[in-house]
């Protein structure tokens, strides 16, 4: 599952994501105890880089700091971090979100700006219960909806999320190249 989000839009309302099989939810294979969702830490950073990492093939540990540093110093209501632990403390995946309500006159909704999961951790149900907690935690927060952007040729992605009830929103991204010779000619 890939940590960043680029063109293309899934919205869906803010209702619970599907559940994982409860025979998929994923155990410690010691002690038998789940793992849990919680809030990012400062302490997270390095894994969050990491996961990113896997999934996009760059380490960005300054990009990271600085979404961290913003997410977590912010005492925003409407902004959240989270982090799938195992019981043995090891991060297993991260979700980062923010209640939006300014672009194009939209209804405040949730926005899910990044999720990455271990690549040891995915289909086993990480991403679902990361998805469950910020759909919980944006209807608290008063958005009807939650919306995120994804490549189009993000397949696993994109199946993640319309897997857990998302679709197509009322809206189009649409770009323009401005380094290009021809995007000053054509923006009159």
């Amino acid at each position: 599952m890939a940590a960043n989000h680029a063109p293309g839009r899934a919205s869906a309302p803010v209702r619970p994501p599907r559940r994982p099989d409860p025979g998929s939810r994923i155990r410690d294979s010691g002690a038998g105890k789940s793992r849990s969702v919680r809030a990012l830490r400062r302490s997270d950073l390095a894994d969050v880089a990491r996961i990113d990492a896997f999934h996009t093939g760059e380490r960005k540990e300054a990009h990271w700091k600085r979404v961290c540093r913003e997410l977590l110093d912010t005492r925003a209501k409407r902004r959240i971090g989270l982090a799938y632990e195992a019981p043995d403390r090891r991060l297993l995946g991260y979700l980062l979100g923010e209640v939006r309500a300014f672009e194009f006159g939209s209804e405040p909704c949730g926005w899910v700006l990044a999720i990455g999961i271990d690549p040891k951790a995915l289909h086993l149900g990480v991403g679902s219960a990361l998805l469950a907690e910020a759909c919980a935690q944006f209807r608290r927060a008063g958005a009807p909806r939650v919306r995120t952007m994804v490549r189009r040729n993000d397949v696993p992605l994109l199946a993640f999320f319309r897997s857990n009830g998302f679709t197509g929103g009322p809206y189009v991204q649409l770009e323009l190249n401005v380094n290009s010779d021809r995007s000053s000619e054509e923006v009159r």
